[in-house]
C-alpha cells in the first residue's frame, strides 16, 4: 500500500513558482506554540518540513505530511520515527505550528527550517509497507518525471537512511547518516531504473518489514514559471574544480562527496553563502551546531555556484541537489519588495517589522553629530555578499559599501541580522547619542523589480548573466576589493555615457564602462574600465527596471515650474532618487518613512556625508507617481535640464 497527499491531476493543475513550494525560514525560539508562515499549503498539498537548532548540539527533525504531525525522524541517526508530542504540532495553509519542545523551539534557541511542498516536477512524499521480500519492490510516486535523487527510511525499525541518485546509478549506495563514500555492492536498488511513475529497491538487500517512507526530488524537469517550463530544481554531479552551470542562481544546495568518506553539507543564503564563497552549514549526517567556513569553500554565482580558492570542494566526485533562487513571480505590491523605516535615537538602533527577507538593506544616519566617520555614510550591505549572519554563536559582519566615497569594502559589522535573518540590529559599538536618528531601506530581489550580481571581473569586454528577467533601465557597479567610483548606467544616458553616485559631475562619454553595449533581459557587458571590469578584481552590480505599478526607471526634461511625473502608481511614490545629468548635481533621495507630504519633505544625499535636510518642499505628494515643486533647485527642475530618476510605490 502506497500513501502520498497530492494527486496526480491536482499536481499538474497549476503553474507554480519557487516560492509557492519551497521555503527556508530562520527563527528565534519561544518556548511556547509558535507559527511559522512562509504562504506554503502543507495542510491540503502535503509536504516535508526540516528543522535544525543551529546554535547548539542538536539532531535534525523531519515531519512530513504523509505520515503525520509530531512523527520525527532525523536524518543524523538510525532511530525509527515514533510519536513525538509537543514538536510540530500541525501543518497548515500557510506554514506549520511548532509546539514548545525545545528540539524544535527552545526559548534560547536559533532554528533553520525548509519547507518542502509536493509538488509535481519537484518533490513528493510516499509511504509504504515493506513485506514482500521482492527483488523489485516498485514503489509508485505522483512526481510526473522520473526522480533524480531518493531517500528513504524505515520508520518501524533502526535503520539506516538509504539514498539514490541518478549519478551513482542502481548498484550506487550511499547513507544520509553517515559520511561513508557511494557503495557499490550489496544489489541496492532495482536493477530497473526509476520512471515518472514508479521505482524500485531491493528488500532482499535493504529491508522488507516495517513501514517506509520516500522523500523524492526531481531534476531539470521544467513545469514551473510563466510557461511551465522553468527548472526549479536539479540535481547532478561534478568532478574536480569545476563549475557547475545551473541555468539560475541556487538558494539551498545538500552536497555530498562520493568518492571518499566526507559529511554531508547543507547550505542556504539564508543562513549565510555568499558569491565570496564564505559559507554558515550544517550537516544532515551529525548533530554538531552550525558552523561558519572562514575561507572560500564554494562560490554562488547568477547560474550556479563553483568550487572557491580553498581546495575542499575541488577534489574528487561530488553529487548535489540544488534549488533556485526565489522569487519568480513579478510582485504585485510595493510593499512586498521595499520597506522604508525610520528608528529613533537609542542605545541600540536597531529596525524590526521588515515584511520580508531582505536582499539589500541601505542605512543612513539622519542627525547624527559625527559625520565625519564610517558610521555616518550611507552604507550598501546585501545578502550576496554576506549580509552579516543571524546566529549569536557566529560572526555577525556584513560587508558594506559606502555611496559617497570610493573606499574598499569594508567588514564594519555595523549591520546585523536577527536570529530571522529578516529584521536588523546593531553592535555595541552604535551606543552613542551622536549617532541620532536612523533610515533604512529593505529591498528584496524580485523579477522585473530588482537584481544583485556579484562578479570577478575579467580586463576584456565580458557579458554577465543576470536574473532581472526584463532588460535593466539603472545599473549601479561598485568595485569591491579596490577604491574606485561607483559607475551608473541608465537608458535615457545610453551605452556610451556614465554617470558616478559618489559624485556631482554630469554625464559624460565613456566606452571603457559598458562597452558600448546595451543590458539584455538575461546578460549586461561591462568593457575594460577599472570601474566595472578590472581583472582578477571584485565587483557588485545592483539592477533596477520599471515594473508596473511598483517601480518606474526614468527621465525627464525639468521646467522650472510645477511638474507632475507619472509613473504609473496609483497610490503615489514611497522613495525617490534624483540626479540632474546635463550638469552637476547631487542625488537626492526622499521616501515616506520620513516624509512625502504637501509640506517640507526631508531628502538626504546619496554622495554626500551632510545631515539631512528638512526645511524644503522640493517634492510633493502625487497619486501616480510624485510631483516637484516649483521651489525645486536646478539640480533637481532646472529649466532644460535633463535628469534621471527611480521611483518605488
Amino acid at each position: 500500500m502506497f500513501s502520498s497527499n497530492q494527486s496526480n491531476a491536482a499536481a499538474a493543475a497549476a503553474v507554480n513558482y519557487i516560492e509557492e513550494v519551497f521555503s527556508t525560514d530562520l527563527y528565534a525560539g519561544t518556548g511556547a506554540a509558535l507559527t511559522i508562515s512562509n504562504n506554503i499549503d502543507l495542510s491540503t498539498k502535503g509536504g516535508l518540513v526540516w528543522i535544525r537548532r543551529r546554535d547548539t548540539s542538536e539532531n535534525h527533525q523531519l515531519f512530513d505530511t504523509v505520515r503525520g504531525a509530531n512523527y520525527r525522524i532525523s536524518s543524523n541517526t538510525t532511530n525509527a520515527g515514533p510519536l513525538v508530542t509537543d514538536h510540530l504540532n500541525s501543518f497548515n495553509s500557510t506554514g506549520f505550528t511548532l509546539g514548545a519542545n525545545g528540539n524544535v523551539n527552545d526559548s534560547a534557541g536559533t532554528y533553520a527550517s525548509w519547507t518542502f511542498r509536493e509538488q509535481a516536477k519537484f518533490f513528493d512524499v510516499v509511504t509504504w509497507s515493506g513485506n514482500t521480500s521482492s527483488s523489485n519492490r516498485r514503489i509508485t510516486h505522483n512526481l510526473q518525471a522520473t526522480p533524480a535523487f531518493i531517500i528513504i527510511k524505515n520508520t518501524t525499525n533502526v535503520d539506516y537512511w538509504y539514498v539514490y541518485t541518478a549519478s551513482t546509478g542502481t548498484n550506487g549506495l550511499l547513507l544520509l547518516n553517515t559520511t561513508d563514500a557511494v557503495s557499490t555492492g550489496g544489489n541496492p536498488w532495482s536493477t530497473v531504473a526509476p520512471t515518472s511513475t514508479d521505482f524500485g529497491y531491493n528488500e532482499n538487500s535493504i529491508g522488507n518489514s516495517g513501514n517506509w517512507v520516500g522523500y523524492l526530488f526531481a531534476s531539470n524537469a521544467g513545469g514551473f514559471g510563466l510557461t511551465g517550463t522553468d527548472n526549479v530544481i536539479s540535481c547532478g554531479t561534478w568532478t574536480g574544480n569545476t563549475t557547475v552551470n545551473l541555468g539560475y542562481e541556487p538558494q539551498w544546495v545538500l552536497i555530498k562527496r562520493t568518492d571518499s568518506t566526507s559529511n554531508w553539507f547543507l547550505l542556504d543564503v539564508m543562513r549565510r553563502w555568499t558569491a565570496g564563497g564564505i559559507l554558515n552549514f550544517l550537516l544532515p549526517n551529525s548533530s554538531a551546531a552550525e558552523s561558519t567556513d572562514a575561507q572560500s569553500y564554494l562560490t554562488i554565482n547568477s547560474t550556479g555556484f563553483a568550487p572557491g580558492s580553498d581546495t575542499y570542494f575541488q577534489t574528487g566526485t561530488f553529487i548535489y541537489i540544488a534549488i533556485r533562487r526565489g522569487p519568480m513571480k513579478v510582485p504585485s505590491t510595493g510593499s512586498s519588495v521595499f520597506y522604508p523605516n525610520t528608528v529613533a535615537q537609542a542605545n541600540s538602533p536597531e529596525s524590526s517589522g521588515v515584511p520580508f527577507p531582505p536582499d539589500l538593506v541601505n542605512s543612513f544616519t539622519r542627525d547624527g553629530t559625527d559625520r565625519t566617520s564610517d558610521y555616518d555614510l550611507f552604507q550598501f550591505a546585501d545578502r550576496l555578499r554576506g549580509l552579516g549572519t543571524p546566529n549569536n554563536v557566529q560572526s555577525t559582519q556584513a560587508p558594506s559599501l559606502f555611496s559617497s566615497n570610493t573606499a574598499v569594502e569594508a567588514n564594519t559589522g555595523y549591520i546585523q541580522l536577527k536570529a530571522d535573518s529578516q529584521n536588523i540590529t546593531r553592535g555595541a559599538g552604535w551606543n552613542s547619542a551622536s549617532y541620532g536618528n536612523w533610515i533604512y531601506y529593505f529591498w528584496r530581489r524580485a523579477p522585473s523589480f530588482f537584481d544583485v550580481v556579484c562578479y570577478t571581473g575579467t580586463g576584456v569586454a565580458t557579458a554577465f548573466s543576470h536574473n532581472l528577467t526584463v532588460v535593466p533601465e539603472l545599473m549601479i557597479v561598485k568595485r569591491r576589493n579596490a577604491a574606485n567610483n561607483w559607475a551608473v548606467y541608465a537608458t535615457s544616458l545610453g551605452n556610451t555615457n556614465r554617470v558616478f553616485i559618489n559624485q556631482t559631475q554630469a554625464s559624460a562619454a565613456d566606452s571603457t564602462l559598458w562597452n558600448n553595449t546595451t543590458p539584455t533581459s538575461s546578460v549586461f557587458t561591462v568593457g575594460t574600465a577599472f570601474a566595472t571590469n578590472n581583472s582578477g578584481n571584485t565587483y557588485v552590480a545592483y539592477l533596477f527596471a520599471t515594473c508596473a505599478g511598483i517601480s518606474k526607471v526614468g527621465s525627464y526634461t525639468g521646467t522650472g515650474t510645477t511638474l507632475q511625473i507619472n509613473c504609473g502608481f496609483t497610490a503615489g511614490a514611497r522613495f525617490v532618487l534624483i540626479k540632474r545629468t546635463d550638469s552637476t548635481g547631487d542625488w537626492y533621495v526622499w521616501d515616506t518613512a520620513r516624509g512625502i507630504i504637501a509640506g517640507n519633505d526631508p531628502y538626504l544625499l546619496l554622495n554626500s556625508t551632510a545631515a539631512e535636510v528638512t526645511s524644503t518642499d522640493y517634492i510633493d505628494t502625487y497619486s501616480a507617481g510624485f510631483e516637484i515643486s516649483s521651489t525645486a533647485p536646478a539640480a533637481i527642475n532646472g529649466s532644460g535640464g535633463t535628469f534621471i530618476f527611480l521611483a518605488i510605490a
